[in-house]
């Protein structure tokens, strides 16, 4: 039978429980919800902070490393192209001891690190002669970071 045709408006029971069922499906958030998923989103945000500035400060002191290491190769090189005769006495004479200006200057020319130091030793004397380069730099928040290369230099001649 049609409500409309008689002149009585009305709604149906089922029809009432499906529009509060959709109106209590739009009513949103409540306050203690929105709080509790903007603190677990600050939390979650620190840590991605945290973890970020770590990446930063290790991608500081990896890349100090390796510059690091490329003076200590190129210094190596440079003992490597000397004659082999009185080469002990050049490093015992401190040629190859640079500190940061002299890292910067004619004929290195090189990007020094802060507080940036070359010193070059013999381990060993004779033939084979043992070499060894020690680069130190200070660090952020000075901290002193070192690193060494050792080889041997032998005269075949």
């Amino acid at each position: 039978m049609d409500t409309k045709k008689r002149g009585i408006d009305f709604t149906p029971l089922e029809s009432i429980e499906k529009q509060e069922k959709h109106m209590a499906s739009l009513r949103g958030f409540t306050l203690s919800e929105l709080l509790l998923a903007a603190a677990i989103l600050v939390f979650v945000l620190a840590g991605l902070l945290a973890l970020f500035l770590n990446c930063l400060i290790l991608n500081e002191a990896n890349r100090n490393l390796t510059i690091a290491m490329t003076h200590a190769q190129y210094i190596m090189e440079e003992i490597k192209d000397e004659d082999f005769d009185g080469l002990e006495a050049k490093i015992n004479n401190g040629d190859w001891d640079l500190d940061a200006s002299a890292i910067q200057s004619a004929p290195y020319g090189l990007a020094a690190l802060s507080n940036e130091t070359i010193d070059v030793n013999a381990t060993q004397s004779g033939n084979p002669l043992g070499i060894s380069v020690t680069v130190q730099w200070n660090e952020r928040g000075q901290r002193i970071r070192s690193t060494e290369l050792d080889t041997l230099i032998a005269n075949y001649q």
